[in-house]
């Protein structure tokens, strides 16, 4: 081989190493805000006792004010303004076959908060409400799996209906 066409593989290989140096560098330096899941994955028992923590205490997460911006007016979660905030419902976690939800009630009046399905399941259909009965439906390859929650004057309680 002719010693310009061996300088031009070297050549050639140098660059291709030191980029992929720099690379490899780069998202080490970025980290998991590109790579991956920011705070990392959680297992599904950290989930479950982070969900547990979340509905047995009645303080505001992280970074978010309990108290609104302007003391005048708000807007209320349940639809238009109030004078001052409402008062936090309790929320209640339920797990059904396809998945898991977090709901409350104000009165007769039922609110999804937040659902997830569970792996092999997607939500299919929500109602978040408010309404007289909130509900997620979950479909997978398995089945339906259904959590209604009507509200009573009370705290909530779910209905389920896992086919």
């Amino acid at each position: 081989m002719p010693p310009r066409t061996l300088l031009a593989v070297a050549g050639w290989l140098a660059a291709a190493v030191v980029a992929t140096v720099i690379g490899v560098a780069a998202l080490r330096l970025v980290g998991a805000s590109i790579a991956g899941t920011p705070g990392g994955v959680l297992s599904q028992q950290e989930v479950e006792r982070r969900l547990a923590a979340a509905t047995t205490t009645s303080a505001a997460p992280a970074g978010v004010s309990p108290t609104p911006a302007s003391p005048s007016a708000s807007t209320s979660p349940w639809g238009g303004e109030s004078a001052q905030p409402a008062p936090s419902a309790p929320q209640k976690v339920f797990r059904a076959r396809g998945g898991s939800a977090v709901a409350e009630c104000r009165g007769t009046a039922a609110r999804l908060v937040s659902w997830w399905p569970a792996p092999g399941f997607a939500t299919h259909e929500v109602e978040r409400g408010p309404a007289a009965e909130a509900e997620v439906d979950f479909r997978g390859p398995a089945g339906r799996s259904k959590i209604a929650v009507p509200c009573a004057d009370g705290p909530p309680v779910a209905e389920y209906d896992d086919r």
